[in-house]
C-alpha cells in the first residue's frame, strides 16, 4: 500500500500541491468566522437532575450570574467632589448599552409608608445629582439609617461602597462585551486615578470577559512561542535552514486548518481550544524530525535522493500513521465527555492531529524533491559522538544492569502509587488563575468585606399558592437565614423575602431603624398588606418592585440569594450535605420543595462530572492504545510490555501531584489522556524498527533490540527535545491550568521517554526466550516489509518529468 502511495505522492506532487492549495483557501474562508468564546462552559449533561433544578430556576428568576460589582475604599467618599464623581459615572454606566441597571450608595430605592393609599411607596434616595454638601451629608444620614442595603451595597464602617452593575443576559454572550466591560473599567479608572484611591472590580461578568481577553492573547503568544522553540530545535538538528522552512510550512497549514474546522464546525475558541494550533505545531514537528531524520538516513546510506524519499515514505509511513493516532485517541477521548468545551477541544484536536499526519506524509517528501541533496553537515548529527556515547552507555544499562533497571522502576513505581494516595480534587471557579492575578486579587477583596460574588441560590417551593407570604413560612426562611450567618462565614448579606420584609417593617415605622426586625404575628397582617402587588404600580418607580424579582407570580415559590466565597469541589459537598440536613428539618419534603442551585453549586457539580469523565477518558485511551499496539504484536505478554513503561510514567506524574500538593481538577487531568497518546509515539517507533530487525537479522532478540535503539535513538532523544521544549512554553500562561499542563505532560514525556529508551528495551531482551515468534510474523498490521520500489523510482529525472505531465 505505501509503495503506491510513495508512488502517488512523488509522480503527482503538483496534483497534490493543487489540492492542498484549494483546501487552504477554503480553511481560510471558513476561519474569518471564528470567534471567541464569552460563555460560562456547560460541564453537565442535559438530563442531570441538578442541571435541570437549575434552569427551572432560571425560567422563573432569570439569569443569577450577570452582575459586575466595583467597590471603593474611599474615607472622603461623602465629600461633594467624590460623590458627585461618583454620581456622574453611575448615571454614565447606567447609560451604556447592555446594561440593565445600577444600584449603588447614588443609585438605591427606599421603602416609604403612603397612609393616603395604604401602600408603600418606593423612593430615589438621590433623586438629582447633589450640588452643595449639605445635600450629601442628608443622603448619608439617609443611608445611615436603611439597614436593608448595608453589608450588601455599603459598608459606612469600612468606607466600603458598591456599584452592583446588572448586564444584559443576551450582551453577556456577546463580543460587544469585551467593549462594555472596557468601558466600566474606563470610567472607574478615572475616579481612581482622580482621588488615588483602592478600586476593585469582580463579578462572573466581569471575570468571564477578562479571562477571554487573557486566552485571546494567549492564543497568539503560544503560537509565536512554539514557532520559535520549533525554529532552534530544527536549525541546531539539521543546519539546514531549507529543512527548517519545510518544517514549519507543513506545520503552519495545520493551523489554518485547525482555524477553518472551528469555523466549519461552528466552534468558538475557548481556553482549551485556543491551545490547539501550538499543540499541532509541537506535535507536527515531531513528525518532520522522524521523517526529514529517516530521510537523512537513508541518502547517507546509499546517495539516492529519490530512493530515500521513497522509502520513508514506504519504511514509517504505518508507524507515523500509528503514533499519529494514538495521539489523536488521546483527545478523541474527550469527545465522550459530557462537557461541551472539552467535545469541542477533543473533536478538534484529534482530527487536525489526523490531518497533519496527511500533510506530512505528503509535503515533507514533495517539498524535498524541490530541494538540492543534503550535504554532509545536514547527517552531521546523526553521528554525533554525544548522541551515540548516549545510547552506547544505555545499551550497557540494558545487557549488564537489567536487575538494577527493575528494581529502580519497581521503586519509582511504589513511590508513585504512595504519591497517588496523596492527591486532592479541586473545584474553585476562578482555580486555573494565578495567586498574582488581579482577577484573584480583586476576587479576595469581595470575598473579605462582603462574603464573596459567587451565586448560590436557595429555591423554595411551598407548593401553595401565596405561600410564600404566610409569615409562618417567612419565619422558617428567617431561621435559615440566621442559621447560615452563624455557621458560615463564606457567605454574604441575602436577598430574599425575609430582608424585604425587615424592610417594610421599618418602613412602616416611618424608617427607623431598630424596627428592621421580623414581624410580629398582630403586626404582619397590615405590615404585608402595604406590599404592593403588580395591580398597584402607578409609576416608574413602582415598577422596580424588588419582590418581583423574589418571588414567582402565584407567591408559591420564592429564593434567597446569597454570594458566596470560591470555595472547592469537597467544601462545597459538605457544604450541601449539612444545609440539606438543616434544612430537611425545617422545611418538610411532604410540604416544601427546597433545592439548592445556583452558578456556584452547578458549577461545582459539573467539575465533579467532569473528572469522573476524565478518569473515564484516560483509561479508555489506555484501552484502545492498547488495541493499537494489539495490530503490531498479536502476543499479550508484548502488547503488556509495550503499554507497561508508558502507565508508569503517568503513576510517577500523578505520584508527583501528591507529593507537591498539586489538585485534581479538569485542567490537570486531561494531561494524562494527552501525554499518554504522544508518549506511546516513540514506543511504536521503536516497536516498528524492532520488527524490522527482528526478520532482518532472522529473530535474533537481542540483537534486533540493540540495533533499534542506536537505530531510533537519535530520533526519539530529537523528538524528546522538541516535545519538552514545545510543551514548556506553556508554563509562561496565565493560567495554572495550562501551566499545569505544561509542567504535567513535560514530566511526563520525560519519565515516558527513560522508560521507552530503557525500560522498554530492558523488557524484551531479558524476556527474549518467551517472546512469541508468531506475534512478530503475523501481525494484524504490516509495517514497512513490503517490496520496496526501487527498481521504478531511482531515476529523479523520471519522477520530475512524470510530475510535469
Amino acid at each position: 500500500m505505501w509503495q503506491l502511495i510513495a508512488s502517488v505522492i512523488l509522480r503527482k506532487k503538483w496534483y497534490v500541491l493543487s489540492t492542498v492549495a484549494g483546501l487552504i483557501l477554503i480553511m481560510l474562508f471558513f476561519s474569518k468566522n471564528v470567534q471567541m468564546s464569552y460563555e460560562l462552559a456547560q460541564m453537565l449533561p442535559k438530563s442531570d437532575s441538578t442541571f435541570k433544578q437549575y434552569l427551572d430556576f432560571k425560567e422563573k428568576f432569570g439569569e443569577d450570574g450577570t452582575v459586575m460589582v466595583i467597590g471603593v475604599t474611599d474615607t472622603n467618599f461623602f465629600t461633594l467632589s467624590h460623590f458627585q464623581d461618583w454620581y456622574d459615572i453611575n448615571q454614565k454606566i447606567k447609560q451604556l448599552s447592555g446594561v440593565e441597571e445600577v444600584v449603588s450608595p447614588t443609585r438605591i430605592i427606599n421603602l416609604t409608608k403612603n397612609d393616603s393609599i395604604k401602600k408603600f411607596s418606593f423612593i430615589k434616595v438621590v433623586a438629582k445629582r447633589p450640588e452643595s454638601q449639605q445635600e450629601v451629608d442628608s443622603i448619608k444620614r439617609e443611608l445611615q439609617k436603611i439597614n436593608f442595603y448595608k453589608g450588601l451595597i455599603y459598608n459606612l464602617d469600612k468606607h466600603l461602597y458598591l456599584m452592583a452593575i446588572t448586564i444584559n443576559k443576551k450582551r453577556i454572550s456577546d463580543k460587544s462585551r469585551v467593549f462594555l466591560v472596557d468601558s466600566i473599567d474606563n470610567y472607574v479608572k478615572q475616579y481612581t486615578q482622580k482621588y488615588r484611591v483602592e478600586t476593585h472590580i469582580s463579578g462572573l461578568p466581569y471575570i468571564r470577559t477578562a479571562q477571554t481577553e487573557k486566552i485571546k492573547n494567549e492564543l497568539f503568544l503560544f503560537i509565536i512561542l512554539s514557532i520559535i522553540v520549533a525554529f532552534f530545535v530544527l536549525i541546531g538538528l539539521f543546519r539546514s535552514f531549507r529543512s527548517v522552512m519545510a518544517s514549519l510550512i507543513v506545520v503552519g497549514i495545520s493551523v489554518v486548518f485547525t482555524i477553518g474546522l472551528m469555523g466549519i464546525f461552528g466552534f468558538k475558541i475557548t481556553i482549551l481550544t485556543g491551545i490547539v494550533p501550538s499543540l499541532l505545531i509541537i506535535i507536527g514537528i515531531e513528525n518532520c524530525i522522524f521523517l526529514l531524520n529517516r530521510y537523512l538516513s537513508e541518502y547517507d546510506s546509499h546517495k539516492n535522493k529519490v530512493k530515500a524519499l521513497a522509502r520513508i515514505i514506504q519504511r514509517i509511513g504505518t508507524a507515523t500513521f500509528l503514533t499519529n493516532l494514538t495521539t489523536a485517541v488521546g483527545f478523541a477521548t474527550f469527545i465522550l465527555s459530557s462537557s461541551q468545551i472539552l467535545k469541542e477541544f477533543g473533536i478538534v484536536a484529534s482530527i487536525n492531529i489526523m490531518i497533519e499526519f496527511l500533510l506530512s506524509i505528503t509535503l515533507i517528501p514533495i517539498i524535498l524533491s524541490f530541494l538540492p541533496e543534503p550535504k554532509e553537515r545536514h547527517t552531521k548529527h546523526l553521528k554525533s559522538h554525544k548522541t551515540n556515547f548516549i545510547l552506547n552507555a544505555i545499551e550497557i544499562i540494558i545487557v549488564k544492569y537489567k536487575k538494577w533497571v527493575f528494581a529502580f522502576f519497581v521503586a519509582l513505581l511504589i513511590m508513585g502509587i504512595w504519591g497517588m494516595t496523596l492527591m486532592h480534587t479541586s473545584g474553585k471557579m476562578v482555580d486555573d488563575l494565578k495567586k498574582s492575578d488581579p482577577i484573584l486579587q480583586d476576587l479576595s477583596y469581595f470575598e473579605a468585606n462582603i462574603g464573596g460574588i459567587m451565586p448560590f441560590e436557595i429555591s423554595i417551593d411551598t407548593k401553595k399558592k401565596n405561600g410564600v407570604m404566610q409569615l409562618k413560612n417567612i419565619k422558617k426562611m428567617n431561621l435559615l437565614q440566621e442559621h447560615i450567618a452563624q455557621n458560615y462565614s463564606i457567605f454574604s448579606k441575602p436577598i430574599s423575602i425575609v430582608e424585604l420584609v425587615k424592610f417594610a417593617k421599618q418602613a412602616y415605622y416611618n424608617g427607623n431603624p431598630e424596627k428592621y426586625t421580623m414581624p410580629k404575628d398582630d403586626e404582619a397582617t397590615f405590615i404585608l398588606s402595604y406590599i404592593p402587588g403588580k395591580e398597584d404600580v402607578n409609576d416608574s418607580i413602582a415598577q422596580k418592585n424588588p419582590l418581583h424579582a423574589f418571588v414567582d407570580s402565584a407567591k408559591k415559590i420564592t429564593r434567597i440569594s446569597y454570594q458566596m466565597k470560591d470555595i472547592g469541589l469537597k467544601e462545597m459537598n459538605n457544604l450541601k450535605t449539612e444545609l440539606s440536613s438543616y434544612i430537611d428539618s425545617l422545611f418538610p419534603k411532604e410540604k416544601y420543595n427546597v433545592v439548592l442551585t445556583g452558578n456556584s453549586v452547578v458549577y461545582t457539580k459539573g467539575t465533579e462530572y467532569l473528572i469522573v469523565n476524565l478518569l473515564q477518558s484516560v483509561f479508555l485511551a489506555i484501552f484502545i492504545i492498547s488495541l493499537i499496539m494489539g495490530m503490531l504484536f498479536t502476543s499479550i505478554r508484548m502488547i503488556a510490555i509495550t503499554v507497561l513503561p508508558n502507565l508508569i510514567s503517568l503513576i510517577v506524574v500523578a505520584g508527583l501531584m501528591g507529593y507537591f500538593n498539586i489538585p485534581i481538577k479538569p485542567s490537570t487531568i486531561i494531561v494524562f489522556s494527552i501525554a499518554l497518546g504522544i508518549a506511546v509515539d516513540n514506543a511504536i517507533h521503536f516497536l516498528t524498527r524492532y520488527r524490522f530487525e527482528l526478520r532482518t537479522h532472522n529473530y535474533d532478540v537481542k540483537l534486533a533490540v540493540l540495533n533499534s535503539l542506536h537505530g531510533n535513538g537519535i530520533s526519539m532523544l530529537s523528538s524528546l527535545l522538541v516535545l519538552v521544549l514545545g510543551f514548556s512554553i506553556f508554563i509562561f500562561s496565565d493560567f495554572g491550568g495550562t501551566q499545569a499542563m505544561g509542567i504535567l505532560v513535560t514530566l511526563t514525556l520525560l519519565f515516558s521517554m527513560f522508560c521507552n529508551i530503557i525500560l522498554l528495551p530492558t523488557l524484551i531482551y531479558s524476556f527474549s526466550d518467551s517472546l512469541s515468534k508468531k506475534s512478530i510474523d503475523k501481525p494484524l498490521l504490516e509495517m514497512f516489509d513490503e517490496p520496496e520500489i526501487e527498481t521504478d523510482m531511482d531515476d529523479e529525472n523520471e519522477v520530475n518529468n512524470n510530475s510535469n505531465l
